[in-house]
């Protein structure tokens, strides 16, 4: 047995094994995320937030490994800056998608990445793209990825109808997060939720004791 075994843990992947979700509603989209990063079997952060910035109307949500994810959007909110200055308005949230399909695509051997982008513009209102790991794009009005999702599609199918209020989705996504993480030893801490309109992003944090509820518990 080697000496050093005990500290293998030091040089695992650095991966957000992890719950997310995003789902459209009449006037905008929920995002949503559990907030635990793993390294191997070891919880690396309870408070990660995977819910990042691309632009003021344009947010993801990231798994797969946390570098790649955090590079690509990194890259992408670049991208999108300078093309809503040559517009001379905010970007539109297919063209955010698309660029995300065009990286994760063209670096499909190298990352591990899978994105959901969600947000809000004047032409299409809320939008969820969902880009799913070797760099496929389609539009859906609900989806959920990471580890914790296997848990919960059926759920989703019983339970997302469209044209929700905006309180109806938010309670629909955080009660989804909340089942994904009972089940998946990958997901835990808090739920982070980002709800976007044409307002702008509101965010909400709900912590592990505020959680909902079920039967098991």
């Amino acid at each position: 047995m080697s000496l050093h075994g005990s500290n293998d843990w030091m040089n695992a992947a650095l991966t957000t094994g992890t719950s997310i979700m995003a789902a459209e509603f009449e006037g905008g989209v929920v995002i949503g995320a559990d907030s635990r990063t793993t390294t191997g079997a070891y919880i690396a952060n309870r408070v990660t937030d995977k819910l990042t910035k691309i632009s003021d109307y344009i947010y993801c949500c990231r798994s797969g490994s946390a570098a790649d994810t955090q590079a690509i959007a990194d890259i992408v909110s670049y991208q999108l800056c300078f093309h809503g200055m040559e517009l001379g308005e905010e970007p539109q949230v297919e063209v955010g998608a698309n660029i995300f399909k065009e990286l994760c695509y063209n670096y499909r051997d190298s990352l591990m990445a899978g994105i959901l982008v969600a947000g809000w513009d004047k032409q299409k209102g809320g939008q969820v793209y969902s880009i799913p790991i070797g760099g496929m794009c389609v539009r859906q009005p609900v989806s959920i990825g990471g580890s914790g999702s296997s848990y919960v599609y059926g759920y989703v199918d019983a339970n997302y109808k469209r044209n929700m209020t905006k309180e109806e989705c938010t309670q629909f996504v955080l009660k989804t997060l909340a089942l994904a993480m009972a089940r998946d030893g990958s997901s835990g801490g808090v739920v982070r939720l980002g709800i976007i309109t044409e307002k702008g992003v509101e965010r909400r944090v709900i912590l592990g004791n505020e959680l909902p509820k079920f039967f098991q518990e």
